[in-house]
């Protein structure tokens, strides 16, 4: 079976502050490690604070790695829960 070369990868954690305020101020660093990324979405809840994006990755592993990895710490130090899902 042959594997997709689009994968895109949902991802959400509730926040106390909007995009605009605290952490989210600060301008992102390149993601040098997502060199497989191909394009981010942002995304913010209307009245819910949630945060997340809308990725597009070249493979399934390179998504779940980035979900496992870089996305799962990023929500641990925030004290966040997580929700992923690949499409």
């Amino acid at each position: 079976m042959t594997q997709p070369n689009r994968v895109f990868l949902y991802a959400e954690f509730p926040s106390v502050r909007t995009l605009s305020e605290g952490v989210w101020r600060e301008p992102i660093p390149p993601c040098t490690p997502c060199r497989d990324l191909r394009s981010k979405t942002w995304l913010s809840g209307i009245n819910t604070h949630s945060v997340g994006g809308f990725y597009e990755f070249d493979s399934v592993q390179n998504a779940r790695t980035y979900a496992v990895g870089m996305l799962a710490d990023f929500a641990k130090a925030a004290g966040a829960s997580l929700t992923v899902k690949l499409f």
